[in-house]
């Protein structure tokens, strides 16, 4: 069966994978090398002649994927099936990673608004998802501890909240300026917690600097939480896939054990 041999050769055949894996990773850098103008004056032609073979053959790839979408799914209709695919997350990165080199052929776009669809080539990045297994298991880790991930973010948001408050009512005397709004007081709050410190809000009361010390120890024990919850939740899945007989595989140095 033509569909069947179709949905094995895009999905199954290592040698098409690594091409498209290969021709992933030239994308983007041929975007990287194309932001520098000295290059992309010198290498114009071979910048735009890649660009189209590379929309051709993820065009082709994604209307192949589309084809042959009823046999990843067993229930419902071939159509539904295939709209499934199209509103799945990887369906609709392989759209938007071509999407920005046809809208422009369909519809008269300002310069400016296709400089900012290019950016959606990008995304092709994310279409390694589909063919790297660890970041398939990296994924499904992520979706496993969504619960805590969600309540660390939840709980961030307060200190963000609280903090940003005390810190108004702290410094706006002393910088109406800097301080004048709990809203301004909410961006020191972000890069004091992400332990970032950009420098230019700061406080200078004494009340100020000891409250602010305080919410950047309490900052660093914050970033390093989600860290030890992913850490812990990939563990725990490597663990279960032993125990199960499953070969794992770290996603860093690819050592199997």
């Amino acid at each position: 069966m033509l569909k069947k041999k179709t949905y094995n050769f895009i999905n199954i055949n290592s040698l098409f994978q690594k091409f498209i894996y290969t021709l992933i990773i030239l994308n983007v850098l041929s975007l990287i090398l194309a932001s520098y103008k000295e290059i992309y004056t010198k290498y114009e032609l071979f910048f735009e002649n890649f660009e189209l073979f590379s929309v051709i053959i993820f065009s082709v790839e994604y209307i192949l994927r589309f084809w042959t979408a009823d046999l990843d799914y067993e229930k419902g209709s071939p159509f539904s099936k295939r709209m499934k695919f199209s509103l799945s997350a990887f369906g609709l990165i392989d759209l938007f990673a071509i999407l920005p080199f046809y809208l422009p052929l369909l519809f008269p776009f300002d310069l400016r608004v296709l400089r900012i669809l290019r950016l959606f080539r990008l995304l092709r990045i994310f279409k390694l998802g589909r063919l790297s297994k660890s970041l398939q298991t990296i994924t499904s880790v992520l979706k496993e501890s969504k619960s805590e991930l969600s309540i660390t973010l939840f709980v961030a948001f307060i200190l963000m909240i609280l903090s940003s408050t005390l810190m108004y009512y702290v410094e706006n005397e002393a910088q109406p300026d800097k301080f004048e709004n709990i809203g301004q007081s909410l961006w020191w709050s972000v890069a004091t917690l992400t332990t970032v410190g950009y420098g230019d809000i700061y406080p200078i009361t004494g009340l100020g600097k000891i409250l602010s010390s305080i919410i950047a120890l309490i900052g660093i024990g914050f970033v390093a939480l989600p860290t030890g919850i992913i850490s812990s939740a990939f563990i725990s899945r490597m663990q279960k896939d032993k125990e199960n007989g499953k070969e794992c595989e770290c996603p860093n140095c690819g050592t199997k054990f």
